[in-house]
């Protein structure tokens, strides 16, 4: 009798002990093995760990991915930042995030509170070693990330020389009220990557209702298919140091009356914040992007921080082609400002950078230029205008949003829909014959923006609310 309780005992302890609730300090659970699982993640990851499917794990504080581990993702779990300590998760240098979701089963990033709210977590930060112009401590080609993640081991560090750098995979992921304003302009996003290399995967990302930038990019080559920014404070795709990467299938969509007070935009574009003429020089490459902004019409308001669809700056060089940018105050704006004159990486003999067979819509003021207070080229409005409009771009400007024909642009109840319908002018006009869209890795389409008609690639795994 008293064998067969001992047994009892043992069989009890065994099936009410398996899961460890908290680990504080460095986690070295590994991924395999044992009898516990850590559901809340605080401190380093040193060793190769692998997140479960059918559980819900919580991050607490800075969790820091260290030591060339590799964090592996299985497809439907569930992560949430917790609010209280604001959880983060940051891919360090020489570490892998492996999260592969799944059409009917993405990974979820989210916030741990009972009626969340953008800002409740501070999102995900992946560092690499791809180039970037940024220095840290005298120290050209290497940066501080942004948002307060740096510590004194220097976890918070990214840039190196290796462009193909892999810090992993993300496919099938939402990241929702993520991001927070450590400092005034040095933010967390809802995802941000410094100096992420080329070999690193990334695609069907979702970012919802993000406290700064949906997207931002301080460096790196990394490469990235079919993005969401939904509903974020700060502007959808922000790129600095030197980012070179190449971004295809491109949603972005706001809450017209969400706006940040630093000025909220689709595209943001520096070299870096002094207009240098540093490199790696800032020249990203998009395509198939449809960015739509707050005013549905040319009479509706909105929050009146909402400045431009496009605001490229600082000496940038970024390219864009067969893309939309519709429903803002403001559709493209460059600005000569500090340093080097912007306007020269369009209009120069040799041209840096393009702006082609894409579409202006519904913007209450398509054009405005603000001319180098250093070294003016003599460039107005006009001027960037007559770009837009030269032959051979290949570019539409169109009155109304509603001229682009998209099924429900501006849909607000959760069920947005970027389809164009039949007649649309976006299901013609791409060109992918330019040499920094001609590569293997551009799908050449027929159709300008992120869909064609009854496309359904942003469907099944994405949330909008």
């Amino acid at each position: 009798m008293k064998r067969l309780i001992l047994l009892a005992l043992s069989v009890y302890t065994l099936g009410t002990g398996c899961r460890k609730i908290e680990v504080d300090g460095t986690d070295n659970s590994g991924g395999g093995g044992g009898t516990t699982e850590n559901l809340v993640l605080s401190g380093k990851i040193n060793t190769d760990k692998t997140l479960k499917a059918g559980n819900t794990y919580k991050l607490k504080g800075i969790v820091y991915v260290v030591e060339g581990a590799k964090l592996t993702i299985e497809p439907g779990v569930i992560i949430q930042g917790e609010k209280t300590s604001r959880g983060t998760l940051v891919i360090t240098r020489g570490t892998q995030i492996l999260a592969n979701g799944a059409v009917d089963k993405p990974i979820v990033f989210t916030s741990d509170a009972a009626t969340p709210a953008m800002g409740d977590w501070g999102g995900i930060v992946i560092l690499g070693r791809a180039k970037t112009n940024a220095t840290y401590n005298g120290v050209a080609g290497l940066g501080e990330i942004e948002g307060g993640v740096n510590n004194s081991e220097g976890l918070g560090l990214y840039g190196g020389a290796d462009d193909n750098d892999n810090s992993g995979s993300l496919k099938y992921v939402r990241v929702e009220y993520a991001g927070y304003a450590y400092l005034p302009d040095k933010e967390l996003n809802g995802i941000t990557f410094g100096a992420v290399g080329r070999g690193t995967t990334v695609d069907y990302i979702q970012v919802s209702n993000a406290a700064d930038d949906s997207y931002e990019w301080f460096g790196g080559t990394v490469d990235c298919k079919h993005l969401i920014a939904y509903k974020g404070l700060d502007d959808d795709w922000d790129m600095d140091n030197g980012f070179s990467g190449r971004i295809q299938f491109g949603i972005s969509m706001r809450d017209s009356m969400l706006a940040d007070i630093s000025q909220s935009n689709g595209f943001e574009i520096d070299n870096d914040a002094g207009g240098s003429i540093l490199i790696p020089q800032t020249g990203a490459v998009f395509s198939n992007m449809t960015v739509i902004g707050p005013r549905a019409t040319l009479t509706n308001s909105g929050n009146s921080l909402f400045r431009r669809g496009m605001h490229t700056r600082r000496n940038s060089a970024v390219s864009i082609y067969n893309s939309i940018v519709m429903g803002w105050p403001l559709g493209w704006n460059l600005d000569g400002g500090l340093g080097t004159p912007t306007d020269l990486n369009y209009s120069a003999a040799t041209p840096k950078a393009f702006v082609s067979n894409s579409i202006l819509a519904g913007n209450n003021t398509q054009f405005t230029y603000t001319a180098s207070a250093s070294a003016p080229t003599g460039w107005t409005t006009t001027d960037l205008q007559n770009y837009f409009n030269r032959p051979a771009g290949g570019n539409s400007l169109l009155t109304n949003s509603s001229d682009v024909m998209l099924t429900a642009p501006f849909n607000h109840t959760g069920t947005p829909d970027w389809n164009p319908t039949s007649g649309s002018p976006a299901l013609s006009g791409s060109d992918f014959t330019a040499a920094k869209v001609n590569s293997s890795f551009f799908s050449p389409t027929t159709y300008r923006g992120a869909c064609a008609q009854n496309d359904t690639w942003w469907k099944g795994w994405t949330r909008f609310f």
